[in-house]
């Protein structure tokens, strides 16, 4: 056995230096490839790669080393942006293609809320939304946002067992989910739960007044914070999720003035959604703020239409199956050839062809 080994040392010598000479050295045409000593399944990666694609299913990956590129946003940067008075941009994504967009635009941070359930699965609330599902969307979103600091949102049954059920959900999220942090809902009785979960080094967001996972206990989607007692308790959680190390907080519909109150006397920033503009922050849910529902859905109070992403794609799906009836679609421009010798050939031979199968089949 050591012998064996001994002679595999020299092979593994030769790779180990031909992998550094690829990594370090910029090759042009014309390229020496026999100098390189590897084997015959790495020197295709040598190959230059001009074949075109001819596949709808296909969905790149973010281009992360473009000149342009956005340098990643990591708990630094959101603690920099508070420090210096930057409101931080959230929005939602649930999918690949809402994160690209998110990413895209320059959003600071992407949550992966569980509102996914309603917008993405067509359930009637957040409560419905399990764990594999989540973890799922997270998958989905973290390849396709590559700048922006991703948190999860902890779904209704994965943390209020016990804290620690809570930092296993949260592990599961970091592990599979490939998310950056979690966002737990509740007050100061899930203080406890969110120290437990940020000593095992996970960052945690807070999310107070309104919890859309509690809307049952809530008396529905309703306003929090419109009496003293309210926007007291309020505080009293905010300040119990700081002191239990949570960098950051939601503050969902609760009267701005409040809002922007609790905000003062934290340290950490806050983010609000249907509070105001005195926060640290904003997040909107990306399907509500684009416009893609179909019309006559209710909105929230707090939603700002910013686009008709509904009206642009029903239209467009509308002029294709128009162009499909009348057998517009597809025009030459959207076929690929052949060259008249080859559809000759195929036409001498398609019916002897045809024939000959169809009667060997019989």
């Amino acid at each position: 056995m050591a012998a064996q080994t001994a002679n595999l040392r020299p092979l593994a010598r030769s790779m180990s230096t031909a992998l550094t000479t690829l990594r370090t050295t910029t090759y042009r045409a014309p390229v020496n490839r026999s100098a390189i000593t590897l084997p015959c399944y790495m020197r295709s990666a040598l190959v230059p790669r001009t074949q075109s694609r001819h596949s709808s299913y296909h969905s790149p990956e973010p281009v992360t080393n473009a000149p342009n590129a956005r340098k990643k946003v990591t708990m630094v940067t959101l603690r920099n942006l508070y420090r210096k008075g930057e409101p931080i941009a959230m929005i939602t994504a649930h999918d690949f293609p809402s994160a690209r967009a998110a990413d895209e635009s320059g959003m600071d941070m992407v949550l992966v809320g569980d509102s996914l359930g309603m917008v993405a699965m067509g359930l009637e609330n957040t409560t419905e939304v399990i764990m594999e599902e989540m973890l799922l969307h997270c998958r989905s979103v973290a390849r396709g946002a590559k700048a922006a600091f991703i948190i999860g949102d902890l779904p209704m049954g994965s943390y209020e067992v016990s804290p620690e059920q809570a930092v296993q959900s949260s592990l599961r999220f970091i592990k599979e989910g490939r998310v950056h942090g979690v966002k737990i809902e509740g007050g100061e009785e899930l203080a406890p739960t969110v120290k437990r979960i940020t000593q095992a080094g996970i960052p945690v967001v807070g999310h107070i007044g309104l919890t859309p996972q509690r809307q049952n206990a809530l008396g529905g989607f309703r306003v929090q914070g419109k009496t003293s007692a309210g926007a007291v308790q309020l505080l009293k959680d905010a300040l119990a999720l700081q002191e239990a190390g949570a960098f950051m907080l939601v503050l969902e519909a609760m009267p701005p003035e409040v809002a922007t109150l609790i905000t003062s006397k934290l340290q950490i920033p806050t983010i609000g959604i249907g509070a105001g503009n005195g926060c640290s922050g904003q997040v909107l849910v990306q399907v509500d703020m684009t416009g893609n529902f179909p019309p006559g859905r209710f909105l929230p109070k707090f939603v700002k239409r910013y686009a008709d992403v509904w009206s642009e794609a029903t239209r467009g799906m509308q002029q294709y199956r128009e162009e499909v009836k009348s057998r517009q679609f597809p025009s030459p421009e959207y076929t690929y050839p052949i060259t008249k010798e080859e559809l000759s050939k195929f036409q001498e031979t398609v019916d002897q062809t045809y024939e000959r199968l169809r009667t060997g089949r019989e």
